[in-house]
C-alpha cells in the first residue's frame, strides 16, 4: 500500500517534467515503487494462497506484468509520453483501493502472535466452509521463533533456497530476454512489416497468451517440466538467431557501425528464420523462465530469513538485468551478433540443467512441507 506513494509521486513528477532531471527523479521514484512490490508482491501471494492453486496464483504476477507492458505498448502509439504517465497513474491508485480490504498473511501474523487475527485472516481468505484451526496449527508448528542473525546463511535449511533462488533470477536474465525484446521492432522491420512499432504490440501479445497458458497448467504439469520446456524453446531459439546473423549481417571488421546488431537495408532471403526465432523465444520464455523464477523465490524460503533472501534475489534480478542492457553492444563488438546469441543459448542450456539437478518441485505441497523438505535435506 505504501508504494503507491513513489508510484504516484514519481508519475506526477514526470507529468510536470520541464527538463531531463525531473524525468530521471521521478524514474528513480517509479523505480523504487517496482522493486519494491517486485519482491513483496510474490511473497504476499504465496502466503494467501492455497497450495492447490498457489502456482496459477503466483504466476499471475508475470501475467499481469506482461498485460501491463502490452498495455503500455498499446497506449504509446496512441499518447504522448505525458499522457501515458497519466495513465499509469491509475493502476497503484487501484492497487491501493482494493489492498485496503485485504488482510495480512496468516503466516506473519502467527509470527507476531496475533493468532486471533490469522484465524480471521483465514477466514477471509478460505470463507467459512473450511477447517481454520487445522491450517492454523499447520502453520504453527513450522513457524520459527522470533529473530535472524546474518550467521545462521551457513545452515544448509537456509542457504540451499537462497542459492537457488539466486541462480534462478541470474538465469532469468542471461538467457538473453532482454536483448531479444531490444530488437523486435527492428527484426520485424527486416521482415517487410509496414510498421515497427506494431511489433512491440505483437510480441507482448504472444507474451500475454503463454504466461496465460502457464497459469493455467503450471498446478498440473509443475514447476520443473515448464522450466525444461521453456529451457529447450530457448536454447533451440537463440540458437536459430544465432545462425540468421551469422548468414546475413556483416562482421564487425566490416560494418561502419559494429555497434547495431542491423545495418540498414541489409538484403536477406532469411527474414522470417528471425521473425519465427523471436516469436519462440518469447513464447519459450513466457511459459516457464519469465514467470516461475518469481514463483519459486516466493515459495522455497523460510519465514525467518524470506526478508533478507527474497531481497537478495530481486536485487540479483535487476543488476542481471541491468548488466545484460548495459553491456550487450560492447559484447556484439567484442564477440558479434551471432556470438552473442550462441552465448545466450549455452546459458539456456546451462539454466535447463542447473534445473535438473538443483531446483525442487514445490507442486501441491504447502509452504510447510517445503520448509520441512530444505530442513531434512
Amino acid at each position: 500500500m505504501l508504494c503507491s506513494i513513489p508510484y504516484v509521486s514519481g508519475y506526477i513528477i514526470i507529468i510536470s517534467a520541464w527538463n531531463i532531471w525531473m524525468l530521471y527523479f521521478g524514474r528513480i521514484l517509479t523505480g523504487l515503487a517496482s522493486g519494491i512490490t517486485s519482491l513483496v508482491v510474490p511473497v504476499y501471494i504465496s502466503e494467501v494462497s492455497h497450495h492447490k492453486v498457489r502456482g496459477m496464483l503466483g504466476s499471475c504476477i508475470q501475467l499481469m506484468v506482461v498485460t501491463g507492458i502490452l498495455g503500455a505498448y498499446i497506449a504509446g502509439i496512441a499518447l504522448k509520453w505525458r499522457w501515458l504517465a497519466v495513465l499509469c497513474c491509475f493502476p497503484s491508485c487501484i492497487m491501493l483501493l482494493f489492498m485496503v480490504f485485504m488482510p495480512e498473511t496468516p503466516r506473519f501474523l502467527l509470527n507476531q502472535n496475533k493468532r486471533s487475527e490469522a484465524i480471521a485472516s483465514l477466514q477471509f481468505l478460505r470463507g467459512p466452509h473450511v477447517d481454520h484451526e487445522w491450517e492454523c496449527r499447520q502453520i504453527e508448528d513450522n513457524v520459527e521463533e522470533e529473530g535472524f542473525s546474518i550467521l545462521e546463511f551457513k545452515n544448509p535449511p537456509i542457504y540451499r533456497p537462497l542459492l537457488i533462488g539466486v541462480v534462478l533470477m541470474f538465469f532469468q536474465q542471461v538467457t538473453g530476454i532482454n536483448a531479444v525484446m531490444f530488437y523486435a521492432e527492428t527484426i520485424f522491420e527486416d521482415a517487410c512489416f509496414k510498421d515497427g512499432r506494431m511489433a512491440s504490440v505483437i510480441v507482448g501479445s504472444i507474451q500475454v497468451c503463454f504466461t496465460a497458458v502457464a497459469a493455467l497448467v503450471i498446478d498440473k504439469t509443475g514447476r520443473k517440466v515448464l522450466l525444461y520446456i521453456s529451457g529447450f524453446i530457448m536454447a533451440l531459439s537463440t540458437a536459430l538467431f544465432g545462425l540468421y546473423f551469422k548468414m546475413v549481417l556483416p562482421t564487425p571488421s566490416n560494418s561502419s557501425h559494429p555497434d547495431l546488431l542491423f545495418t540498414p537495408g541489409t538484403e536477406s532471403s532469411l527474414p522470417w528464420l528471425a521473425v519465427v526465432s523471436l516469436g519462440l523465444f518469447v513464447a519459450g520464455f513466457a511459459l516457464g523462465w519469465g514467470p516461475i523464477p518469481w514463483l519459486v523465490m516466493s515459495e522455497i524460503f523460510p519465514l525467518k530469513a524470506k526478508g533478507v533472501s527474497s531481497g537478495a534475489c530481486v536485487l540479483t534480478n535487476w543488476v542481471m538485468a541491468f548488466f545484460v542492457t548495459k553491456e550487450f553492444h560492447d559484447l556484439i563488438t567484442l564477440i558479434t551478433a551471432y556470438g552473442t546469441f550462441w552465448l545466450f543459448s549455452a546459458f539456456c542450456c546451462m539454466s535447463v540443467i542447473f534445473t535438473a539437478f538443483y531446483v525442487p518441485e514445490t507442486k501441491g505441497r504447502t509452504l510447510e512441507q517445503i520448509e520441512a523438505y530444505f530442513r531434512r535435506s
